[in-house]
């Protein structure tokens, strides 16, 4: 393998400017969706309006997003539980003169 010596990395003012600019919008998100998930809807949709790319609140919790995004239903289903190990009911006692099957 060939080694060369480190490719020299010149920081401008511009690429400053920049990445100020989009820590600033990686805040703002991280405040409006701090400000959804504790209730504050009044002050996140007006800056989900605002940004045009957030989602407005939908009442779900974050185990229900995280359940429909992976397809796992929690909800039982019903009368499965009742079929599980349940064994066919006795035939009916013999009448009272006839023998007893064999």
């Amino acid at each position: 393998m060939i080694k060369r010596k480190p490719t020299r990395i010149e920081l401008k003012l511009d690429d400053l400017d920049e990445f100020e600019a989009v820590k600033k919008e990686v805040e703002e998100r991280r405040k409006q969706r701090n400000a959804e998930l504790l209730g504050l809807g009044a002050q996140g949709e007006g800056a989900a309006e605002t940004n045009g790319d957030a989602s407005p609140p939908s009442g779900k919790t974050k185990a229900d997003k995280i359940n429909e995004r992976i397809g796992y239903d929690p909800t039982p289903v019903p009368d499965a539980t009742a079929r599980v190990g349940t064994l066919p009911s006795p035939p009916p006692p013999p009448a009272a003169g006839q023998p007893p099957p064999r």
